[in-house]
C-alpha cells in the first residue's frame, strides 16, 4: 500500500524540519516548500493527500494558496490543515470559509498532537 503523502508549506526552517521528521516517522511521505507560490505549485504537481500550511508565508499567503487551491479541479477537495501562530478570529474564519478542515495555532499544539490530527484526517 503506498504511503499517504503530505505537503508542508512552512517558512520556518526549524519547524519544517521537526514537522517533516515527525510525519516521516509516522509513516507518511512528506514534500515541502518554504513559500506560498512554490507550495501551490508543489501541491498542484504532487497531489498530496493532505496539505499542512502556515498562513503567514512569503510571496503568497496561506489564505491566497488556499483560495487558489479551491479554484482548481483537483485542489477543491484536498484536505488542508492551517498550522499557524495567527489566532486572529478574522484569519480563522477566512480560512474556514475557504475550506480549511482544521485551524491549529502553533503555540497551543505539540508536534505529536499535529501528527494525531493528520491521522484523524487521512488515516
Amino acid at each position: 500500500m503506498p504511503k499517504k503523502r503530505i505537503a508542508i508549506i512552512e517558512d520556518d526552517q526549524t519547524l519544517l524540519k521537526v514537522t517533516t521528521s515527525a510525519l516521516t516517522q509516522a509513516g507518511y511521505d512528506v514534500v515541502s516548500a518554504v513559500d506560498g507560490q512554490a507550495g501551490l505549485a508543489l501541491v498542484l504537481r504532487e497531489h498530496p493527500d493532505l496539505v499542512l500550511m502556515d498562513i503567514l508565508l512569503p510571496v503568497l499567503s496561506g489564505t491566497e494558496v488556499l483560495k487558489a487551491l479551491r479554484q482548481n479541479a483537483w485542489g477543491k477537495d484536498v484536505k488542508v490543515i492551517m498550522f499557524t501562530n495567527v489566532s486572529d478570529s478574522e484569519y480563522v474564519s477566512q480560512a474556514m470559509e475557504l475550506g480549511a478542515y482544521i485551524y491549529l495555532v502553533k503555540s497551543a499544539w505539540k508536534i505529536s498532537e499535529v501528527v494525531e490530527k493528520v491521522k484523524e484526517q487521512i488515516g
